[in-house]
């Protein structure tokens, strides 16, 4: 069997279903041969930034990776950066490169480079197939490390004269295991402390959702009466309209949420990871008594020093948690959590009938695309100031029904993740909202979109600067640079690209407008000028907060 004929029977083995990304000549027989799988779907991108994106958002939606795919010299350097993004965010993905010869590697040579090396502070894992017969093994490797946790992203690189050899090899079976259990004696301790407290909170992360543990949270939190607040990543692991949903916690500056943190003497952390929210924010002092739940002991800081930590499946150790606490009695002094959600929910509610023409405000846009989204839609994030307001302001009913990224944040990822989202849940609605500035950064993309006829609606905050930038240097600095730029005709691009195109000035039509878009056939852009001096009032409110007690 030819080499490239048998990596693509490797992956079929292990149920990969997607590889997006961009041909090239040093990977034509790996894609000739991917051309002939039944099983595989290869979706053609516009730049392999897009499909890197594309496969993250796969593996945040499934648990399983997909593949990204590119050429060598370039197409490597340009998938780095969605890479990257997948792989602090905890996306499973397959990252495929073709190479030059082994022959031409160790000299100077066209287009030539270490692409390797290049990964390797990207990923999980990073290696070069050199011979035919290790490609069953090197990619039973690959998909088990990119799925353990916690997962990430896995890069091979396969040289043109190795994938055109024959090998005798087969895939290798297979085989998956259960996540191992905390030990008794921690769930015994961590009984105790949960039951000795008075006011405990928990912060649930990316962790929560990644592992599929929101059932067992809401059981959990439905016994003790226990508050939640969820990182960026974790929205939905408890339904926003439950009275023990807390909301989000992740601003730079002290929120209402900060105030059920500093009120708890035991913090119960689920899934958390420091790049969610760093610690020295809401424990700069280091003397938050703290449970840690998750797959993997707790990153070493100085701000987060847990008392002890439950390793292993967080679902199944809040189920024993659950069930230990229901044959005891205890009873909370919850006030200050309830005042929280309380004045949250209020602040949330506030703007629902604005009515302001000219400019939006970004409150009634995230109330209105709440409005129109279904429990189990799906909304994509862009990076930028509009990330901020969809964190505070924009809430699930079911995990994994927002996608934000949180780690290594990169803008232009909202585009081509709803690409993927579409293609993957092609029965739910799926809405992405980004600025002006990062909507361009993938704009190319919109083609792809077109062309697999996805029903997807982009929503694009208008304001014409880098927005966010703009935001914490004025914070900072009192002022900003100029960071201003001009926007193309929106409704000319959208007929341009195949799209529907909707652009909306009045508050009062922007619920309507977003509804028409997202039952409309096929992909539908609506931009709306967005109000940014909302920024600096936020701003200035979340660096005076009064606790509610």
């Amino acid at each position: 069997m030819k080499a490239s004929d048998l990596f693509v029977k490797c992956l079929e083995e292990e149920g990969i279903e997607y590889i997006f990304g961009v041909p090239g000549e040093e990977n034509a027989d790996f894609i000739m041969s991917l051309n002939q799988s039944g099983k595989i779907r290869f979706i053609l991108t516009r730049h392999e930034q897009g499909a890197a994106f594309m496969a993250e958002v796969y593996g945040r939606l499934t648990g399983h990776p997909a593949g990204c795919l590119g050429t060598l010299g370039p197409g490597a350097t340009n998938l780095l950066t969605g890479v990257g993004d997948g792989n602090m965010d905890r996306a499973p993905m397959l990252v495929l490169a073709g190479q030059g010869s082994s022959q031409r590697l160790h000299k100077e040579s066209h287009q030539i480079m270490d692409a390797v090396s290049m990964f390797r502070p990207v990923t999980k894992w990073s290696e070069t197939i050199r011979h035919p017969d290790n490609i069953p093994e090197m990619i039973r490797k690959a998909v088990r490390l990119a799925r353990s946790e916690k997962p990430g992203a896995v890069f091979l690189e396969l040289c043109e004269d190795i994938a055109c050899m024959d090998s005798d090899a087969s895939p290798l079976t297979v085989k998956r295991y259960p996540r191992p259990m905390p030990e008794e004696e921690s769930l015994n301790q961590a009984f105790e402390m949960i039951r000795q407290a008075k006011r405990p909170v928990i912060i649930a992360g990316n962790g929560v959702i990644r592992m599929d543990a929101s059932d067992s949270l809401r059981r959990f939190s439905n016994l003790t009466g226990i508050g939640v607040i969820s990182t960026f990543m974790a929205k939905g692991c408890i339904d926003m309209d439950d009275d023990n949903c807390l909301y989000t916690i992740g601003l730079g500056r002290k929120d209402l949420v900060a105030c059920a943190v500093d009120a708890s003497d035991l913090i119960i952390t689920l899934g958390y990871d420091l790049v969610e929210y760093h610690p020295h924010l809401w424990n700069p002092e280091g003397n938050h008594a703290i449970l840690h739940l998750d797959s993997l002991p707790a990153e070493v800081d100085h701000c987060y020093h847990p008392d002890l930590e439950l390793i292993g499946d967080i679902g199944h150790a809040l189920d024993a948690l659950t069930r230990k606490l229901s044959t005891v009695s205890f009873q909370f002094d919850l006030k200050q959590q309830h005042a929280v959600r309380r004045d949250m929910t209020a602040e949330l509610e506030a703007y629902r009938d604005d009515d302001t023409v000219g400019i939006i405000r970004p409150q009634k846009a995230l109330w209105d695309a709440r409005a129109v989204l279904p429990a189990d839609g799906l909304l994509l994030s862009d990076v930028g100031a509009h990330k901020m307001w969809i964190a505070r302001h924009f809430h699930c009913h079911e995990p994994n029904t927002c996608l934000i990224p949180n780690g290594f944040c990169s803008m232009g990822f909202a585009l081509p993740g709803a690409i993927a989202a579409s293609l993957l849940r092609p029965d739910r609605k799926v809405l992405a909202i980004s600025g002006d500035g990062g909507f361009m950064m993938n704009v190319q993309e919109m083609e792809t979109a077109r062309r697999y006829h996805c029903n997807l609606t982009v929503m694009v905050w208008e304001d014409k600067e880098y927005g966010l930038i703009a935001w914490k240097q004025t914070d900072h600095f009192g002022s900003h640079t100029p960071l201003s730029f001009d926007n193309p005709d929106w409704l000319k691009l959208a007929e341009s690209f195949g799209w529907q195109g909707h652009k909306v000035e009045n508050s009062r039509e922007l619920e309507t407008v977003l509804s028409i878009a997202m039952n409309e056939d096929g992909p539908s852009l609506v931009v709306i000028p967005i109000d940014y001096r909302e920024n600096q009032i936020l701003s200035s409110r979340l660096g005076d907060i009064t606790c509610p007690i």
